[in-house]
């Protein structure tokens, strides 16, 4: 059964999944839409998720929004952009796979807008994990309702059973049964990820799980990564919210599936976008409103709405002297981004075999992190899997040493794949592509304190993006559509309009008992 959020204009909004502890967050009141030429107007930095929250919202109760992408298309890190193959197909290359959670109930409220029944995504079966030992994972079996999923997945793993339970330490490991925002930064962001699994004892055979499901899924080395994040992501995903760690993944392109229709209802709610445009500075003004200026103009706007990455913002941020306040603008100089991140993509003259899975996590098998095989679920690649009788195969490898050669790296990765599904090492590659990026927020340690909020020293200027503090159990995907709409909430209540209702997983341990016990960790 689901829930509706009875206050969105489209009837399509946000609601919560099977589970009933799943925590509202109330919209700020007021009167329901700006109408006419007395609304204020807005411009929105940054066509990703949490721009294209902000700009969803915002124009949907009357503001008058523009939307600026320095990209040719919107979607951000989940764009996709056409490109012909030797064989003379058009198909689409993106970034590469993103899982949907089920809890990741605010950007589903965001694609519902367009797609109320999500029908657009497809749900894969497993979560199927791969250690290059032999050893193998998966949440198929395992209930999703915590504490039975942490029972049922020791019960159920051959890399973490009850002896492994036995021997971890009890006390070490009873912040997890307790998270809340901003409480585990204050208590774990100064240790590494790998250094809070060694102090609970993780189970080495384990380790993999923890780092290719939770620390990976950050393109981090886990010995850089904040502690906290990975405890707020077993929280999210396994132990606080009873969704389970199975997901949707979209049944065509992300451009077809999610962000040409949402562009089309962007434009019918009066929406200026802006593709390949990107914003230069900006400066604030006397009035209380702002200068934001792109290659070809400056245009006054009431408020913005940064959703830009952590290089974006600090390039923009960087160029505009006069924006927040002296310290602001130092932490936001500070933010980090995480090494490089590869996604190969490789069209295959004969098919992987029948039963491999959509979506495969690795470890121990060099560079590479996961292998997707995107006839399973995408229907642009089986349409050209069933013609050419072949195969559409990705793989990704994060967390690459910036210095380290790139043709080398693929070349592994590949090696790699022909160890883990040995028959296509008799393939012929009709086609590839390799992107290379490296504009993901970096976690470290201790970093927490230089993350901005939503809000920023002037009011009239919000801040999106996965990397933004919210107070709110949120990350990743959601975390930047969540501060999407978040920034637009702040925006209309300084406005006296309506916002949005939100949800989040439980913000803090399931049970009484629980929380109990957590607490004798903390004393």
């Amino acid at each position: 059964m689901f829930l509706r959020d009875s206050d969105s204009d489209s009837g399509t909004g946000h609601r919560r999944g099977r589970d009933r502890q799943a925590a509202v967050v109330p919209a700020p009141g007021g009167r329901a839409r700006f109408t006419g030429q007395a609304a204020p107007t807005a411009a929105v930095v940054g066509g990703g998720i949490a721009g294209l929250a902000a700009a969803t919202l915002l124009a949907e109760r009357g503001v008058r929004v523009t939307l600026h992408e320095r990209e040719p298309s919107l979607g951000g890190r989940l764009a996709g952009w056409p490109t012909e193959l030797a064989d003379g197909t058009d198909v689409t290359m993106s970034r590469g796979f993103h899982a949907f959670f089920r809890q990741y109930y605010n950007l589903r409220g965001l694609l519902r807008r367009v797609d109320p029944g999500l029908d657009s995504l497809t749900r894969l079966p497993d979560y199927p994990l791969r250690h290059s030992s032999g050893l193998h994972d998966s949440f198929a079996r395992v209930p999703r309702t915590p504490p039975l999923s942490a029972l049922g997945f020791v019960a159920l793993s051959p890399t973490f059973g009850l002896r492994d339970l036995a021997r971890m330490n009890p006390r070490a490991a009873l912040p997890l049964l307790d998270v809340r925002v901003p409480e585990v930064y204050d208590r774990l962001d100064g240790v590494s990820a790998h250094d809070f699994l060694t102090r609970i004892r993780f189970p080495e055979a384990a380790h993999h799980l923890a780092f290719e499901v939770f620390s990976r899924s950050f393109f981090a080395d886990p010995r850089e990564l904040s502690a906290a994040e990975l405890v707020l992501m077993f929280h999210i995903y396994f132990l606080g919210s009873s969704e389970g760690l199975l997901f949707d993944v979209p049944d065509e392109p992300f451009p077809s599936a999610l962000w040409d229709p949402l562009h089309r209802y962007l434009e019918g709610h009066g929406v200026d976008v802006r593709t390949r445009t990107p914003v230069r500075r900006v400066r604030p003004l006397p009035d209380g409103g702002l200068d934001v200026t792109t290659d070809d103009r400056t245009t006054r706007y009431d408020a913005l709405v940064l959703a830009l990455d952590s290089g974006g913002l600090r390039r923009v941020v960087g160029a505009s002297p006069e924006l927040g306040d002296a310290e602001w603008r130092a932490r936001i100089e500070r933010l980090r981004t995480a090494p490089p991140f590869l996604v190969s993509r490789l069209w295959l003259d004969r098919p992987v075999a029948y039963d491999r899975p959509g979506f495969l996590g690795t470890s121990g098998y060099g560079p590479l992190d996961n292998v997707s095989v995107l006839e399973r679920w995408e229907g642009e690649a089986a349409r050209w899997a069933r013609r050419t009788k072949g195969s559409v195969v990705e793989l990704h490898a994060y967390a690459v040493a910036p210095d380290a050669d790139r043709g080398a790296v693929q070349t592994e990765a590949l090696r790699q794949l022909h160890r883990i599904y040995p028959e296509t090492q008799s393939a012929r590659i009709v086609d590839e592509r390799h992107e290379w990026r490296a504009d993901c927020p970096m976690f470290p340690v201790g970093g927490y304190r230089d993350r901005p909020g939503v809000r920023s020293p002037d009011p009239a200027v919000m801040v999106a993006g996965d990397m933004v503090r919210t107070g709110l159990p949120v990350a990743l995907m959601e975390r930047a559509a969540t501060s999407g709409f978040l920034a637009a909430n702040a925006l209309l209540e300084r406005w006296g309009v309506r916002g949005q209702t939100l949800w989040t997983v439980p913000r803090a341990g399931r049970s009484a008992a629980m929380r109990r016990l957590a607490a004798l960790g903390a004393d």
